[in-house]
């Protein structure tokens, strides 16, 4: 099983890390700092709010992607990318979920007759 890890799954895999220890940073900064998260996002001024609605806008389009895409490929538990990035980030999610994409085609290309051995 680990041979599905093809490059472009590793490289989805790193920017996945990267997206939970930069966003998590912040938030830890946040908290210790007891700073009101929700209202800094929608409060802070014209930048944050057009960094805020883009972020947002890109989340819900790659969280319809990553519905659709996990039913045609057969994979499981694509909620749980959606309801994750509740909890952490989407900048780990999606690269996450990603990763495991590259990694499902990978094994259905594998699986296929006359595919790479």
């Amino acid at each position: 099983m680990t041979r599905h890890w093809t490059p472009l799954a590793v490289v989805y895999l790193i920017a996945a890390v990267a997206g939970l220890v930069g966003t998590w940073t912040f938030n830890a900064i946040a908290i210790a700092e007891r700073n009101d998260f929700i209202g800094d996002l929608v409060s802070s001024g014209p930048a944050v709010s057009s960094i805020t609605t883009d972020l947002l806008v890109v989340a819900v389009a790659g969280s319809i992607l990553i519905v659709v895409e996990s039913r045609r490929l057969g994979m499981r538990f694509a909620w749980a990318y959606i309801a994750g990035s509740a909890l952490t980030a989407f900048a780990f999610t999606f690269p996450l979920w990603l990763a495991m994409r590259e990694r499902r085609m990978a094994a259905l290309r594998d699986a296929t007759p006359g595919g790479p051995a």
